[in-house]
């Protein structure tokens, strides 16, 4: 099929790539004329695994004019942004806005949009329809809309393109919902096809299960550190009950990212908007919220007073598998330690030049720089920090790195 991608973002880059790599002719298409020219020549403006590969050798075309491309196309995917970026309990539909409104102006007849962006249940029907009609063409009768929800972990995006476990088709009519079916019908996995409200909902009660879960456990880890019980082998006898599985069960910091804490807070946002409190889904994201300031209080317990003190952060990455920053755990915990007056010191394999974008003022440097800070907070998951030398150091521990046991002074955050 010949398609456009509009928005080479994290979700764009992955869906054009991979839809390439399937053997359709595709043209992702983007206002950051930088990152256009960086596709063009094989290069991959984020850290993903296999991803620099597909982008090698695919047959992908980058532009930055929308127009063209969307004149030609069978199927556009709309995967801009609807981030705020402010911790807002709304999302911005500014970017989703623009691009509707220039498919609606560019596209022909018969092309099916499909919106990939995350937005809140009823946006497609009350915002991007009624953008894509303005030109007096009717939605489902000249033209149709889909919403495809993408369900990407960080780290395995292209795997789990390629190896979905489920695809959710909204449809405004059957016809539209056939086209995008026929897309994925070489996908050996269950194909789900509903209204363009239910995919758009069942995207938010994903996320919103997730962080659930980890909040749930990390809960139940904070209990268990008072009790002097480890936390993982609660977790290990209670993932054995297929109702609540072994997934997500490990106890930590929290969640960040780009679209749990994002995700969460605009469904708390829209529920407040049309009457209902929901409670539980609050106290999901307070707890998350907390939790990676248990870190400064457990480094107090063995250095009271932080002023001065050089601290060291491994880990700047929301997890680790990318170079990701956003609404990464670091960015709370290096905030309180120098509000505390204390000397930050940081490393992460891949995500240190984002970071620093974020905290020019602090020092970065290898991992060995770090382990000769006066203490040492894990807060990514990354490998290598499994192969370090912990002896003699004092250790807040956010991500359960065995070998850290070893430290002189260790704490896991709720083990």
């Amino acid at each position: 099929m010949n398609i456009s991608v509009i928005g080479a973002g994290y979700v764009g880059l992955i869906t054009g790539a991979c839809l390439a790599k399937l053997g359709n002719q595709v043209t992702l298409i983007d206002t950051d004329k930088e990152k256009i020219e960086a596709i063009k020549r094989g290069e991959c403006p984020i850290f993903e695994k296999g991803l620099e590969d597909i982008l090698r050798t695919a047959q992908l075309d980058a532009r930055s004019d929308i127009g063209s491309a969307i004149k030609t196309s069978e199927i556009s995917f709309v995967c801009v942004g609807t981030d705020p970026g402010d911790g807002s309990y709304s999302i911005d539909l500014r970017s989703v806005s623009e691009v509707a409104e220039a498919i609606g102006e560019a596209s022909n007849d018969h092309c099916l949009t499909v919106i990939k962006s995350t937005v809140v249940p009823e946006t497609t029907e009350e915002v991007i329809i009624p953008l894509l009609e303005k030109n007096g063409r009717k939605a489902g009768v000249d033209f149709g809309v889909c919403v495809n929800p993408e369900f990407l972990r960080e780290g395995f995006a292209v795997e789990d393109f390629l190896n979905p476990d489920r695809i959710v088709i909204g449809e405004i009519n059957k016809q539209s919902g056939d086209i995008l079916a026929d897309l994925y019908k070489g996908f050996g996995c269950p194909i789900l096809r509903f209204d363009l409200r239910t995919a758009e909902a069942i995207k938010y009660a994903s996320n919103a299960f997730l962080a659930a879960k980890i909040s749930f456990i990390n809960e139940i880890g904070n209990i268990c550190k008072e009790l002097s019980i480890d936390t993982y082998n609660v977790a290990k006898g209670i993932g054995y009950d297929p109702r609540i599985g072994d997934k997500f069960l490990n106890a930590g910091i929290g969640f960040g990212g780009s679209c749990l804490p994002k995700d969460l807070r605009a469904l708390i946002g829209q529920s407040v908007s049309i009457g209902y409190r929901p409670r539980l889904l609050e106290e999901v994201l307070n707890v998350n919220e907390a939790q990676n300031l248990r870190m400064i209080r457990l480094l107090k317990k063995h250095i009271p007073d932080l002023r001065g003190k050089n601290i060291g952060i491994l880990g700047l990455a929301f997890k680790a598998g990318t170079d990701d920053v956003r609404e990464s755990k670091a960015i709370g915990v290096i905030n309180a330690l120098l509000s505390e007056g204390a000397k930050v010191r940081a490393y992460d394999p891949v995500a240190m030049d984002n970071f620093r974008r974020l905290f020019p003022e602090i020092t970065y440097g290898s991992a060995e720089a770090v382990l000769a800070s006066d203490a040492i907070l894990i807060l990514t998951e990354w490998q290598e920090f499994a192969s370090l030398d912990y002896a003699g150091k004092i250790v807040i521990d956010g991500k359960r790195i065995l070998k850290a046991r070893r430290a002189k002074i260790y704490e896991g955050i709720c083990w």
